[in-house]
């Protein structure tokens, strides 16, 4: 017999699942890497299955049929490609306005900051994937741009909002961020107003949180007490001992739920009637960050 092929699933590198496949192509197992289990779909082939996961099994692994699906498997086994946002990367939105953006020397520099915040607080985020947390980026929120990470954990929902810190003093008040001595930025104000609407569109409770990555100092104002304050160094320790608040099924379930575009997105009402032509605007578009140009 051929010998037979592992492949890695679509997704961030080392974390998803491994697909044991036959030369043409058809799987007959998966090593699911988190719960350390082999699923046969194909009995004849097991000898030939574990010989072929045997370099990337370790501890003990168990062994048996596929699990029967919950109701996320099944939610996510019907979700499309084009609406599914788990394979978003951290500042997704931000490289596209970086390739189509301002030509303006400042303008960019920004978006460069921005687009570096959020990619080393979402290598961050990413990496309580181990221990029961779901982080997704870019999630777009209509009226308001984008949430740049929605993370999903044992302690709760969080919409976090990303500021780069500059390696300079950051002071956190109830309505603006400031970073040095450049111009406030309203991050607390939007978080908060992302987290409620977040809330609405889940039904479920989600957290406003800032993440200022790299500040030298981070000054939070008293009066600041529903805003969850995160930094790279200290936002592992800080989540993984939080209070828990979901079960695991929770976690999966609003995960699979979260991931939907459509979701987020707003869709027509079948059989509604159609209002006359009129002038309309497109898509709203995210708010412009410190020293963009408005579009």
């Amino acid at each position: 017999m051929s010998p037979l092929k592992v492949l890695p699933s679509a997704g961030r590198a080392g974390r998803g699942r491994l697909y044991v496949n036959l030369p043409d192509g058809q799987a007959v197992a998966w090593y699911d890497r988190q719960a350390n289990r082999i699923s046969v779909l194909a009995d004849d082939h097991r000898e030939a299955i574990l010989a072929a996961l045997r370099p990337y099994l370790s501890g003990t692994v168990s062994i048996g049929p596929p699990p029967v699906p919950t109701a996320a498997d099944l939610r996510r086994l019907a979700l499309p490609p084009d609406a599914d946002l788990a394979p978003n990367r951290p500042g997704e939105t931000l490289l596209g306005e970086l390739e189509h953006g301002p030509a303006g020397t400042r303008a960019r520099h920004r978006l460069r900051q921005d687009l570096a915040a959020q990619q080393r607080m979402g290598d961050v985020l990413d990496t309580l994937e181990p221990d029961g947390w779901r982080t997704l980026h870019c999630v777009p929120l209509p009226g308001l741009g984008s949430i740049d990470h929605l993370l999903i954990g044992p302690a709760g929902i969080f919409c976090v909002r990303t500021a780069p810190g500059r390696r300079q003093r950051a002071a956190v008040g109830d309505l603006l961020l400031t970073v040095g001595r450049t111009e406030p930025r309203p991050d607390p104000r939007w978080t908060r107003r992302a987290a409620a609407l977040a809330t609405r569109l889940l039904s479920a409770q989600v957290t406003p949180a800032l993440a200022v990555v790299e500040a030298s100092r981070v000054e939070v104002a008293p009066t600041v007490r529903d805003i969850h304050i995160l930094q790279p160094l200290t936002a592992l320790p800080t989540l993984k001992c939080a209070p828990t608040a979901l079960k695991p099924p929770d976690v999966e379930a609003l995960f699979a739920l979260a991931r939907d575009t459509r979701t987020w997105l707003p869709t027509p009402t079948p059989g509604a009637s159609r209002p006359h032509p009129r002038p309309r605007p497109t898509h709203p578009s995210p708010p412009p960050r410190p020293g963009q140009r408005p579009t």
